[in-house]
């Protein structure tokens, strides 16, 4: 009999102990997935401010874009993609990366680093432009002084600069960003 007893009671524990694990398990797993929606909202409430402005922008030709990436610290990354003006490289697409980059607010520079004997400085701001919503052609426009620095072949700089808006493409039309390693 102190057997049976024994057998039962350590049935009815085992029992209990196996539905307080499944309240538990229930439980961890509803913390989990609170602390993924608050983490996810506070991910978004830390995303770097200006990032709005990363995107898709017109440059100098039709077909001819720079991309703009804000990310922490007020550190800006991309690249301008154009077609080549030089005589070894008419008409051939030329990618020119950030070499350096920054945004404070909406004060944004960049410098490409010289692709071909030619390197891109700008110094300016991003304002809103003309688009009605986020996400819409022009929504964003960057306005400011591009200055083209051409280098011959005996490595005589010549500057060119000159007032530029360039709008933001449409979200729909614009690819995703390139991470330059």
């Amino acid at each position: 009999m102190k057997k049976n007893l024994f057998f039962f009671v350590f049935i009815v524990a085992l029992t209990f102990g196996l539905g307080l694990l499944g309240v538990s398990a229930e439980l961890c797993a509803q913390e989990a997935k609170a602390e993924t929606k608050s983490g996810a909202a506070a991910t978004a409430a830390r995303a770097p401010e200006g990032q709005e402005y990363s995107g898709m922008y017109s440059f100098l030709k039709d077909g001819e874009f720079v991309q703009v990436t804000v990310e922490d610290a007020g550190h800006v990354s991309g690249f301008v993609s154009r077609f080549g003006d030089g005589e070894s490289d008419k008409g051939a697409f030329l990618d020119q990366f950030f070499k350096s980059g920054k945004i404070e607010g909406n004060k944004l520079s960049f410098t490409t680093d010289t692709v071909h004997g030619v390197a891109f400085d700008f110094k300016g701001t991003v304002e809103r432009g003309d688009g009605k919503n986020p996400g819409d052609e022009s929504y964003f426009v960057l306005k400011g002084t591009l200055t083209e620095n051409e280098s011959d072949v005996n490595k005589k700089v010549t500057s060119h600069a000159r007032e530029v808006v360039f709008k933001m493409f449409p979200q729909d039309a614009a690819p995703a960003p390139v991470v330059r390693k």
